[in-house]
């Protein structure tokens, strides 16, 4: 069925129906019978700077400032950054972490004021002459002001109005306000409906739409009444919808009013419909007529223990301890206070957290009223919550799988499109809070995808930052001498290889000069050693031939020359003879292993040491010979003294050789 069709039959009177919902008791006359009241100047004001569904924008102010009502404390930057002001004038006493309204009872940054009880506004700029400004600028205009849904989702409806312009066919306002207790939209609607029809103007002039719906249900006839009684256009109509849980949802709105159902994970937008509570729309009548950004709005204060229950102005950031005090709270012990309706609300977990955007109820029921359901039993597959889901979702599925932790069934049965409106946990006769599991997966999955994006954006900056090193490589390269050019391919495609490369190269030249240090220094020991032996023997020499200075001094060197020849040649006899000996000893003692005599080693061995002992003796007798000479030799020979010396050497030369002939053949034995 195409959109012309359907605004045709929207325009006859046309409504649908949705799978499942309830009707639960509706408790609204106790608060919608009474006129807004104005709750007044609280004494200090606590404005979290997160009270929608986005992004926190850039703080203004810092400790100490004086700021005045309507002043911006906070940048809008971003589309999903919606900005906070100040609710009066005052001082700022703190930037610091508050428990905020919140089912966990956490923390975040709040700005803390102390009104000055002047209420001094900031400079205003009306545009009660909308239509002479383009679509852009009222957009601007409504972001700066801080408006998000006030339905209770707190999406910036900046964000949800820019995407939809020239996309959006069909706008409804919400006026269904189908949760249990609350009446702040129906008393909002009875005494503001010309300015939420202007609010209508604005919106129809920025989207342009075909038909625009002001949607209320049937237990609302004042309001419904206040609408009629002004003139509407041709493209407004007021359509009067049943009663049934949750028909205020969006999705189940437009399923009412168009016969279309929104596609699982899909927007409204994609079947041309955009919806705005009507609470927003009166808060965009007064950003863009009056200058006026949000910093109130409607709360309902209800339930048995309130003296005085009804619906006030409540500045933003007002302490609800306080606020509760205003409308004559009777506590009871453990008193609770639910921030929302019965159904859709969550107790807070104490009184002292402020009022934001999205407070659009605080009820306070004795025990026997709304009995607390701690007593949660087993699941009987009684099937009731399934019959009852709005979404057309097993409920039974989502709890078993968001109680086992199982995120991949949970989100294959689709539990992203739950609504969490609690008619599922409303009609489980084991007291089964069902809304708290599928909350508490949301929130898990919700993480899950979070980390997965940061480690994707992290991945992404680890490859930007390669391909910029990268770059930059290329980029010296290409600058470096000529020389650089002789590197290899291998290098420069692979700049770790290359690094490698260089460092071999630079510990084996380290290697090379190492070694040809240690062949100079040895080199040079040689060359020291052998001029150190010259000089020792030229010394020698020297003395000696100083030392022989008459006849009888030469004629006694030769004779001791003549003598120690004798000797040396001893000494070969007896080394020659000793060697054979030893030579001898060891083939006997060899022979005699062989044949396996005992006797024939030892008596091998024997013998082998007296030739060392013969070998030894003769060395020593050589030596002493040398050292003293004989004073009886005579020669008249005037270069004796050169001959005697040289003599001398030679037979100093074969002891030495004599002797080292002697110890290898004892090493051989050995």
């Amino acid at each position: 069925m195409s959109v012309i069709d359907i605004i045709s039959k929207i325009r006859k009177g046309k409504i649908w129906d949705f799978h499942g919902g309830l009707h639960p008791d509706e408790h609204k006359r106790e608060s919608s019978e009474f006129p807004l009241v104005d709750a007044g100047i609280p004494p200090f004001i606590v404005l979290p700077l997160k009270q929608h569904s986005g992004r926190v924008g850039r703080l203004l102010v810092k400790v100490g400032d004086r700021v005045l009502a309507g002043q911006q404390l906070t940048a809008s930057e971003h589309p999903m950054e919606v900005p906070i002001h100040a609710s009066t004038s005052g001082i700022i006493t703190a930037i610091e972490p508050h428990t905020v309204a919140h089912p966990s009872g956490l923390s975040e940054p709040c700005v803390h004021i102390k009104p000055d009880g002047l209420d001094e506004w900031r400079v205003r700029d009306p545009w009660p002459e909308f239509k002479q400004h383009d679509a852009m600028a009222l957009f601007e205009r409504i972001r700066q002001a801080g408006i998000a849904g006030l339905g209770g989702a707190g999406f910036p409806t900046y964000a949800k109005l820019s995407v939809a312009r020239e996309k959006a066919e069909i706008v409804i306002i919400n006026g269904a306000e189908c949760e249990p207790y609350i009446t702040a939209d129906d008393r909002l609607m009875r005494e503001h409906a010309r300015e939420i029809l202007e609010g209508v103007e604005i919106i129809k002039h920025i989207l342009r739409p075909t038909i625009t719906i002001i949607a209320i249900e049937d237990n609302k006839p004042e309001a419904i009444s206040a609408f009629l009684l002004n003139p509407l256009p041709d493209d407004v109509i007021v359509r009067v919808i049943p009663t049934k849980y949750p028909s205020g949802s969006a999705r189940q709105l437009i399923q009412i009013l168009t016969g279309k159902q929104v596609p699982a994970r899909g927007r409204s937008l994609s079947l041309g419909v955009i919806m705005v509570n009507v609470g927003t729309t009166y808060a965009i009548r007064q950003a863009i007529i009056e200058d006026e950004p949000l910093i109130r709005r409607v709360v309902t204060l209800t339930g048995s223990q309130f003296r005085n229950p009804g619906n006030a102005w409540v500045r933003l950031g007002s302490s609800v301890r306080w606020l509760l005090a205003q409308f004559s709270l009777q506590p009871e012990p453990r008193q609770r206070v639910i921030m929302g309706g019965s159904m859709m609300g969550f107790t807070l977990p104490h009184a002292d957290v402020p009022v934001v955007k999205i407070t659009n109820c605080l009820l306070a029921p004795s025990v026997g009223e709304l009995p607390p359901r701690d007593d949660e039993m087993n699941c009987i597959r009684c099937g009731k919550c399934a019959e009852v889901c709005p979404v057309t979702l097993l409920p039974q599925q989502l709890y078993w799988y968001s109680k086992a932790g199982d995120h991949e069934n949970a989100e294959k049965y689709n539990l992203a499109d739950c609504i969490e409106c609690g008619a599922c946990a409303w009609v489980c006769p084991s007291n089964i809070p069902l809304v708290h599991y599928y909350r508490h997966e949301k929130a898990e999955m919700e993480q899950i995808r979070e980390e997965a994006a940061q480690a994707e954006r992290a991945k992404l900056r680890f490859e930007a930052k390669k391909q910029r090193l990268e770059e930059e490589r290329l980029a010296r390269e290409a600058h470096v001498p000529p020389v650089a050019a002789t590197r290899s391919d291998t290098s420069n495609a692979d700049p770790i290889a290359a690094a490698i490369m260089r460092i071999k190269a630079q510990q084996n030249n380290k290697d090379k000069a190492a070694e040809i240090d240690i062949r100079a220094e040895r080199e040079a020991r040689k060359a020291q050693a052998l001029q150190h032996q010259a000089e020792k023997s030229q010394q020698d020499s020297v003395a000696l031939s100083s030392a022989i200075t008459s006849p009888d001094d030469a004629r006694k060197a030769a004779v001791a020359a003549a003598l120690a020849r004798a000797k040396a040649r001893k000494a070969e006899l007896v080394a020659e003879d000793t060697s054979t000996t030893q030579a001898e000893a060891k083939s006997t003692a060899t022979t005699s292993v062989a044949s396996e005599d005992p006797d024939a080693a030892r008596k091998a061995a024997i013998a082998a040491a007296i030739a060392r002992a013969k070998a030894k003796k003769a060395q020593t007798e050589a030596a002493d010979e040398i050292k003293q000479p004989e004073p009886s030799a005579v020669s008249d020979d005037p270069d004796a003294a050169r001959k005697a010396a040289v003599a001398a050497a030679i037979a100093r030369a074969k002891a030495k050789k004599a002797q080292a002939e002697a110890a290898q053949s004892k090493e051989q034995q050995e």
